[in-house]
């Protein structure tokens, strides 16, 4: 089953994963848990959580480690963030004028505009270096993938509520 998921969304899930393992042991605890869940849109109660923990842990030792989120997170997966995927790859396609799979300055800047956010030389400085995770100066659609997941997403109304 593990086959179905593709790499890149594992990948992404790895990265969530990380973000909210805030002492990086390995393992999300109940709080780190509600945390994650809460940044994917869901407002899972108090009482939720530990439900949900305590189905996720199949090793029982109280905390969720990341095969254990995969596992749980596997029926969902195949339909859901394959479905977000490709809406985010739409949107991303839409930015890549040239269709060369990534984002120059001179893109965002034309995309923002005809959107009706024209934006100014400073916003898109910011825009770019806050994007382009890895230096090279475009925005690749991981990098895109990841910023709209975390702020833009609101903006363009693609987040889960």
């Amino acid at each position: 089953m593990m086959a179905k998921i593709h790499c890149d969304q594992l990948q992404q899930l790895k990265e969530i994963f990380n973000q909210f393992d805030m002492d990086q042991d390995g393992s999300l605890t109940l709080l780190e848990l509600a945390a994650l869940l809460r940044s994917l849109g869901l407002k899972p109660g108090g009482d939720q959580v530990h439900v949900l923990l305590a189905k996720m842990d199949s090793n029982g030792n109280g905390s969720i480690e990341f095969n254990e989120l995969v596992d749980a997170l596997l029926p969902d997966l195949n339909e859901e963030v394959l479905l977000n995927q490709e809406q985010l790859l739409e949107v991303f396609r839409s930015f890549d004028r040239d269709g060369n799979g990534y984002i120059t300055t001179a893109e965002l800047a034309g995309s923002m505009a005809k959107m009706g956010r024209p934006l100014t030389y400073r916003e898109l400085t910011e825009m770019m270096q806050e994007a382009d995770m890895n230096g090279d100066g475009v925005i690749s659609f991981n990098e895109f993938a990841s910023i709209l997941g975390k702020s833009a997403g609101e903006y363009l109304g693609l987040t889960v509520s």
